[in-house]
């Protein structure tokens, strides 16, 4: 009997349209993505090896650009997007590409927006080479607290979940593992931004296609909105302003290899933990 997939959280039509409502005014809010891009640049500038062929997977702009002389595919769910960049449109955890297509897969800001996660890595993991590297970047979980805690506010008490559900760097490299990538390694690294309000905030994340996608979301009403800002600007310093954090999550992960260092048999060691911590004794 086929397995029911399980309920997904996110529209994918709803992802599909904003952005393409983005692409216009896009470069004005991009920041966060550049962030990540540059944490993703500086890990691949460490590989010793020459990566031919990459895929950017959830383009937006096609600011990423791989090393001189190599190929980059790319693939966005918004169709200006995907046409912009001369990619191709489809949702990232749906690949369409061969098995191992790829050197390097990238994917800077769409990982925390798509349906199925574990799919998307275990796909990313297909289309790679053996010894291919993944690399990715997604907002984390503890971001944008103070957006929270303000529509709570704006809401109470009949709340409703606004934000999306978050991955933790420990999840995030559970899932590598799962996915079968070898080496994997997760790390944070955060961004504080100070806004003037809730409605730069919130041009913002429109602004990156990064707003409510979940389903079946009651839309927010005018007062709660105005609670919301009031709950907002109250937090602000005494320059008026009000610090927002984002917690980027980076993803490493190879292919697996028969060349790849492998973990050390157990029962293997020469010397015991007890003695390498045992105090040393007078000279």
């Amino acid at each position: 009997m086929a397995s029911v997939p399980p309920p997904e959280l996110f529209s994918r039509s709803a992802r599909r349209a904003r952005r393409d409502r983005a692409v216009p005014g896009y470069a004005a809010h991009d920041f966060l993505r550049a962030a990540m891009l540059e944490g993703i640049e500086e890990r691949l500038a460490a590989v010793q090896r020459p990566l031919r062929d990459f895929l950017d997977l959830g383009s937006f702009d096609g600011a990423f650009m791989p090393p001189p002389g190599a190929r980059v595919a790319r693939l966005d769910a918004g169709f200006a997007f995907a046409k912009a960049t001369g990619g191709v449109q489809g949702d990232e955890d749906r690949i369409p590409f061969a098995d191992a297509s790829f050197d390097c897969v990238v994917s800077a800001g769409v990982i925390d927006q798509v349906n199925d996660v574990p799919g998307l890595l275990a796909l990313a993991r297909r289309v790679l080479r053996p010894d291919g590297l993944f690399l990715g970047a997604f907002v984390g979980a503890g971001s944008l607290p103070v957006l929270r805690a303000a529509l709570l506010e704006g809401e109470a008490p009949r709340a409703v979940a606004r934000l999306h559900p978050q991955i933790d760097v420990r999840s995030a490299g559970d899932l590598l593992s799962r996915a079968g990538l070898t080496l994997p390694v997760a790390d944070i690294e955060p961004l504080a931004v100070r806004y003037a309000g809730l409605g730069r905030l919130i041009e913002d994340l429109r602004g990156i296609a990064a707003t409510n996608l979940l389903k079946e979301t009651p839309p927010l009403t005018r007062t709660a909105l105005a609670r919301a800002a009031e709950a907002f600007a109250a937090r602000a310093d005494a320059d008026g302003r009000v610090t927002e954090r984002f917690q980027i999550v980076f993803l490493t992960g190879w292919a697996p290899d028969p060349s790849q260092p492998k973990p050390a048999r157990r029962g293997s060691a020469t010397a015991s933990l007890a003695a390498a911590l045992r105090p040393e004794g007078p000279a």
